[in-house]
């Protein structure tokens, strides 16, 4: 069981043990956070980032917990497009020492709920390295569609990557 709580001010030690803890796990599949984000004050600006965005329901970010309380990841609702659209960007990050159990499905499953229910979305969208065998599985799983591929479109570590973009649809959409 987990539980999505909007980023705050009070997750700051719990966020800085997180994201330093599993700096080096996140920096071997993902671009690097820029230098700054670790530097005093960058995880209190990230998180004053975070509130104005939710307060101008443009991203929403939430840290996963689980039932203990403990932090073990991270989901966002970014590039929230209104008008017209009623859509989003999806992203998550799971600590390398819960990799593997379950969790970023769940996550996944709660903020669709979110996105859904009181966002009031109707499409979210994921991108997800064509080699990257266990979000592709945590989307898929979610009810996420593959709809395009870009080839040589991401650089990691000096290698050109695909990406594949995937969708999902509030039910009834």
């Amino acid at each position: 069981m987990l539980n999505l709580h909007p980023v705050s001010e009070r997750d700051l030690s719990d966020l800085r043990r997180f994201e330093v803890g599993n700096r080096a796990f996140f920096e071997a599949h993902i671009n690097a956070r820029p230098a700054s984000y670790y530097a005093d004050g960058g995880i209190e600006s990230a998180i004053a980032t975070a509130r104005r965005e939710a307060e101008a329901d443009t991203g929403h970010q939430f840290l996963i917990r689980d039932i203990a309380g403990a932090l073990i990841g991270r989901i966002n609702l970014s590039q929230i497009k209104r008008k017209h659209y009623h859509s989003c960007e999806l992203g998550y990050r799971i600590a390398e020492s819960e990799n593997g159990k379950g969790y970023a499905k769940e996550a996944v499953r709660l903020v669709l709920e979110k996105a859904f229910g009181e966002l009031g979305l109707v499409r979210v969208e994921a991108k997800a390295r064509a080699g990257n065998a266990g979000s592709i599985q945590v989307l898929q799983r979610n009810g996420f569609t593959e709809f395009g591929r870009s080839t040589r479109s991401f650089q990691l570590h000096d290698e050109w990557e695909d990406m594949l973009y995937f969708e999902c649809r509030a039910p009834g959409r």
